[in-house]
Parts: C-alpha cells; sequence; structure tokens
C-alpha cells in the first residue's frame, strides 16, 4: 500500500500512509483508538475507496473498489462484528453469496470445508447450525469461509477480544500453521502481550500517519507503547487496598429469563462491597450482559430474587429487585451503568456531546427549560481529561470512531459520582493509553468508597486490577476467586466448566 490517503469530511483518517504486508508473515498492526487501523484495512479489503494513493499485490497495480474486487485478489477480511447468517449452517454460510451453480453441491462444500481444518488445525462442523456455535466457533467459520474463497492475505480485526486463553491458543496455533503455508496475516489489536507472541513484525500508526515498523524481535511492550502515543507511558495499573470494606450491593437467588424464554441467569447470589472493584469474568453470552441490566432495572428478575442497595454504611437497604431505572433514580439510588451496547443504550448517535451528557441532568432543573450549560461543560471536560478526538464538541456523536464513543461514555456516568458504578467492557476498543486511563478512574471511584463492579474480557487485566473476581458460566457461578493469588489459566477453565469454587475473599 503506496502513500494511501482516506477522509471523512474533514476528518483525516489515512494521511498518505504506506505500508508492506508479506507472505509468511504475521503483521500486528499497531495504533491509538482513531489512528486508521481499521480504516486502513478497510480500505484493503474493498470497503472504503481511498482519496489518494495506489495499492499493489505480488507487484502488480491493482483497483481494490468492492469486497469481491479483494476476494478475487486473495484479500479477505475478517471483521471483528461476525458476518454470519444464524439460521444457516457452516457449509451453508461459506457458500453465500458465491457465484456458485444453480444447484449447490453442499457435499463439495463439506468436502472441502473438512480439507482446509485438516489442513491447518481447525475444529468445525459443517453441518451445524451458526446459532448452536461459541463465539470461538464462529470466529473460526469466518476464517474458513474466507480460505474456502482463496484468500492469501487474511486481516484479523481484534479476533482474541472474546476468546477465552485456551481459545486464543487455539486461534495462535492455526494462525502459526496458515504462515507456514505462506499465507500473510494481519492482526489489529490492543493486547501488546498477544502481540509480543504471535506476530513477526509490528507496524504502528498514530493520528492517522505511518510511525513506522520494527520486527518483534527486536521491540518490548514499552517502546511499542511509545511509537502509538508519541510519548513515554506507564504500564502500572494500581490495585489500591479495599479500605470500606462494608457491604454496598447483596444479589440472593436472581434468575433472569429473556422474552424467548431463554434463562440467561440461574439462581445467582454475590455481594460487592465499598471501595472494592469486583470482576466478573465470562465466555461472550455467559450472562454478564444480564447481571448488570437486571440490577440496573433493565432486566426483570424472577420471583424470589433480591438485590439489596445500601448507599451509605448504616442506612437502610433500598430493594432493586422489580424497581424500573426511573423508580431506582427517584429513590435517590446513586447507580451509574457503563453499558455493552454503547449507542444503541448508552448513547444517542445523532446527538451531540453536550446533549448526550444532558441525558443524565435533563430532570433536574427547577424550571420547564434545561439547563445546558453545565452538560457543555461537562462535555469540554470529558474531550480534555480522555483526549476525545472530535472536530467539535457539537459533532453527532455517530461520527466518532468506536473508542472514542466509548470514552464519552465512560467519562459521562463517571463524573456521576455513583456509589455503584457497573461498566460492561469500558475499554473494549481503546487503545493501552485511554485503557490505563480508564483503570486510573475505576481505582478513583473505588478509592472514594464506590462499589465497582467491571465486567472485561482481557484476563491479564482482570487479575492485576480487580480485588475479586466473579466467574460466569452458562449463566450459573463457576467460582469468586481472589484476583491477587488466581492465575489466568484457572479462571479460563472457570470460564467453560462449573467448578463450584466459592472463596469467602474480601
Amino acid at each position: 500500500m503506496v502513500d494511501i490517503t482516506k477522509t471523512f469530511g474533514e476528518v483525516v483518517a489515512n494521511d498518505k500512509v504506506s505500508l508492506e504486508i508479506r507472505h509468511g508473515e504475521i503483521l500486528a498492526l499497531l495504533g491509538e483508538n482513531g489512528s486508521g487501523k481499521t480504516t486502513l484495512m478497510n480500505t484493503l479489503s474493498g470497503i472504503y475507496l481511498p482519496e489518494g494513493g495506489q495499492i499493489y499485490v505480488c507487484d502488480k497495480k491493482v483497483s481494490i473498489t468492492s469486497p469481491k474486487d479483494a476476494f478475487e485478489l486473495g484479500i479477505g477480511m475478517i471483521h471483528q462484528h461476525f458476518k454470519l447468517v444464524n439460521l444457516l449452517s457452516a457449509a451453508e454460510n461459506i457458500i453465500l453469496g458465491l457465484n456458485e451453480h444453480k444447484l449447490i453441491d453442499l457435499k463439495r462444500v463439506r468436502a472441502a470445508v473438512r480439507e482446509i481444518c485438516d489442513k491447518y488445525g481447525f475444529a468445525i462442523d459443517p453441518d451445524k447450525k451458526v446459532y448452536d456455535m461459541s463465539v470461538s466457533e464462529k470466529q473460526t467459520l469466518e476464517i474458513v469461509k474466507v480460505l474456502y474463497r482463496g484468500a492469501d492475505i487474511l486481516i484479523l480485526d481484534e479476533p482474541t477480544a472474546v476468546l477465552t486463553p485456551q481459545e486464543t491458543e487455539k486461534l495462535f496455533a492455526v494462525m502459526r500453521n496458515m504462515k507456514e503455508d505462506g499465507k500473510a496475516i494481519v492482526i489489529i489489536t490492543h493486547k501488546l502481550h498477544e502481540v509480543m507472541e504471535i506476530s513477526d513484525r509490528v507496524a504502528v500508526l498514530r493520528k492517522g500517519r505511518y510511525i513506522g515498523d520494527i520486527p518483534t524481535c527486536d521491540t518490548c511492550i514499552q517502546q511499542l507503547t511509545e511509537m502509538m502515543v508519541g510519548r513515554a507511558v506507564s504500564l502500572n495499573i494500581d490495585r489500591p487496598a479495599c479500605k470500606d470494606g462494608c457491604e454496598r450491593l447483596v444479589v440472593k437467588n436472581l434468575t433472569v429469563i429473556d422474552k424467548d424464554g431463554v434463562k440467561k441467569l440461574d439462581n445467582v447470589s454475590f455481594t460487592a462491597c465499598g471501595g472494592e472493584l469486583l470482576g466478573i469474568a465470562g465466555i461472550s453470552g455467559s450472562g454478564q450482559k444480564e447481571l448488570l441490566e437486571a440490577i440496573a432495572g433493565l432486566q426483570p428478575a424472577q420471583p424470589g430474587a433480591s438485590i439489596l442497595f445500601t448507599p451509605v454504611p448504616g442506612r437502610p437497604a433500598t430493594e432493586l429487585a422489580g424497581k424500573s431505572p426511573r423508580d431506582i433514580k427517584r429513590l435517590g439510588v446513586s447507580l451509574a451503568f457503563v453499558p455493552e451496547d454503547r449507542l444503541g443504550m448508552g448513547l444517542v448517535g445523532s446527538m451531540d456531546l453536550p446533549d448526550n451528557m444532558m441525558l443524565r441532568s435533563y430532570s433536574e432543573g427547577p424550571g420547564f427549560f434545561t439547563n445546558r450549560q453545565e452538560p457543555q461543560r461537562l462535555a469540554k471536560t470529558v474531550v480534555e481529561e480522555l483526549e476525545v478526538v472530535t472536530p467539535s464538541l457539537y459533532t453527532p456523536v455517530r461520527k466518532l470512531s468506536g473508542g472514542n464513543v466509548q470514552k464519552v461514555l465512560v467519562g459521562r456516568e463517571i463524573s456521576s459520582a455513583p456509589s455503584l458504578l457497573m461498566t460492561a467492557y469500558a475499554v473494549r476498543g481503546l487503545d493501552i493509553n485511554t485503557s490505563y486511563t480508564i483503570y486510573h478512574l475505576l481505582n478513583k471511584q473505588k478509592e472514594r468508597g464506590a462499589a465497582v463492579i467491571y465486567v472485561g474480557e482481557d484476563l491479564d487485566v482482570l487479575l492485576e486490577l480487580c480485588d475479586r473476581i466473579l466467574v460466569l458460566c452458562a449463566g450459573r457461578i463457576s467460582g469468586i476467586v481472589d484476583g491477587r493469588n488466581t492465575t489466568k489459566e484457572e479462571v479460563g477453565l472457570m470460564m467453560t466448566h462449573l467448578s463450584g469454587r466459592c472463596d469467602n475473599v474480601g
């Protein structure tokens, strides 16, 4: 890729970026949020059209105007959000959209899929429906799908975001097999320890510009971070000692059944203390989302459940079970919630930053008219402290990158100084510098006596940040462990097997 330039209005996402991708190599593409990594790869895979620059494949200048053009050139991208049809089988998803004969020979497709699996070490059933697959199986299917279509250059966007350590190791083994077969692999990730483990070379973007590349064996995490950020950054996650220790939230016998009759949580009981950071671990879909939403009043709990909240030691507890979010607010419960769905539940995409800040405070004014000065001040503070990349305060948030949207949401919720702060994947998609800023903000809430519940997907962070870790498996508690004394492997196993371990810690 030579001098690739891509703009969105006045924002320059890629500014004359040149990048070389080599056969038989795993290239890690790093950069802060909004640095242009995904945009650059979307250009290579035909999703975006660049305003300038050229692309050469095997020294031949090519024109890529669509994903179909990219596939014909042997380029396939596996996106962070899977592009699969749940009602179809693996083989049907693989063949979907190809110009096959009118009568599709699924037997031939199954044979080809098994051949690919045997060659690279995949494990997938061609006849299994997507809705019956785990997250790891869906990702495997996406990779097999692009290999079936002849991809020699594979682009993986945040491939380990929702995988357990064991699943990540299996993926890395497959990636090494593909590298040995001469495939070129580009991995976009924010997990620097995985970069050091799996990549051969690292390329860094900063604010849309190419900073440089370096062999992985010749660098370290500290140097890569400084290349991304442009200055020295401390990579130590603090874990202040618990000072309060009083029970802030007591959940007993919590069962949640969704509208389709599927049991998402099964008799869950635990406590969260003031001045404590309680981590929630589990593979995607284990009930993390439903747990936080039930506490916040967004999911109905089954009869017999109790969710007691004590704002200050010595005061009577408030029952939250059966209450709506409006009821909870009227009761004076100081609760803040950073949901998993940023632009669906957390923010309104068509509204600017001050208006999104005002969503928490519009009903608190004394008169008929809303006070717009305070939301504007808060929006400015969030932009400055979290370094939100935006053309102005009045840009609709849907026009910001995913990481910058997350910064706006986290900043707004923390600004309310809650007694109970719940976050679902607060640093998902955030660069390492901003992630550490978020960890610091969570610890500040913990130090002022708030109970902080942190749902995360990076086990290394959970073990370094959290006082205790509650592990969910298929909607049930597999165990509660001390974050200081457990291991990543132990938690990973608990995420996939009900161990029954539940230590009385903290």
